[in-house]
């Protein structure tokens, strides 16, 4: 068997996973973050335990074949390998659950998780500045760097932006459905403004599956960036030049036991 961080090629190829509270989606990578093949998704289990995730996730990469590594990009808070917060998977079992242990078990492969949208972010920022990352999806996802280097994470999605309703409640899917697309545009007016003062920020990079339907006029230092960094944004994880972004040491990950010749002879 091949050493668990390297094909045959010599080359890696990274399984890159984007968890969100709608969609499980996952791809291939090779060294350049370029997709080895057509990448796959399936709708979150519901409920969303972590059982039923990582079931999900086994059966959805199947098709993907061969690969060395794995980066997931997940909607909570994550601190070495394990998750503390899923809002909006809405389990409560999540609480301290080691998902990277749990997956290096099932894959026997060295796995790698961080916040989905700093993921996101390392597949669109420059690395040069203050550089702001939010998705749009089920729920409202951030990040922020400077000088590509992550910011340790926190949930803006769970603070208050008017009056009782967070910025989940405020811009997320639901809000979106409720309110329809012009008003909620008139939101992420209020969102983008409230951001621009609060971070100061010289880019921001919105992306996620409703970023597509932003209709507002932006200014120059206001980027669309497409859903697929999600995914291709999990090379870097696995990057030594972007090392900086993790505070100045790689994230932590569970590196699986390599298997024994008859075990990956069976």
């Amino acid at each position: 068997m091949a050493d668990v961080n390297e094909s045959s090629t010599g080359t890696p190829l990274t399984l890159a996973i984007d968890i969100g509270g709608s969609h499980l989606k996952a791809s291939v990578l090779d060294q350049a973050g370029g997709m080895h093949g057509e990448p796959v998704r399936v709708q979150t289990p519901d409920p969303a335990s972590p059982e039923a995730t990582i079931e999900a996730l086994v059966k959805l990469v199947e098709p993907l074949g061969h690969f060395d590594r794995v980066s997931i990009g997940f909607p909570g808070v994550v601190r070495a390998g394990s998750i503390f917060t899923a809002p909006t998977l809405r389990d409560k079992h999540w609480d301290g659950f080691d998902l990277a242990g749990a997956l290096a078990r099932a894959w026997k492969r060295p796995i790698r998780i961080l916040n989905d949208a700093s993921v996101q972010g390392l597949g669109v920022i420059s690395g040069q500045g203050l550089e702001c990352v939010i998705t749009l999806g089920t729920g409202f996802g951030f990040a922020l760097f400077e000088d590509g280097r992550v910011a340790p994470h926190f949930e803006l999605s769970q603070h208050p932006i008017r009056k009782e309703k967070s910025y989940n409640e405020y811009v997320g899917h639901a809000a979106l459905e409720e309110v329809g697309k012009s008003h909620w545009n008139k939101r992420m007016k209020k969102v983008i403004q409230t951001l621009a003062t609060v971070i100061n920020y010289d880019v921001l990079y919105i992306g996620g599956g409703n970023a597509r339907l932003i209709k507002l006029p932006l200014s120059s230092n206001v980027k669309i960036v497409p859903n697929a960094a999600g995914i291709t944004g999990g090379i870097r994880l696995w990057d030594e030049r972007w090392g900086k972004a993790f505070l100045g040491k790689s994230p932590p990950f569970h590196e699986a036991a390599p298997q024994s010749d008859e075990q990956e002879s069976a």
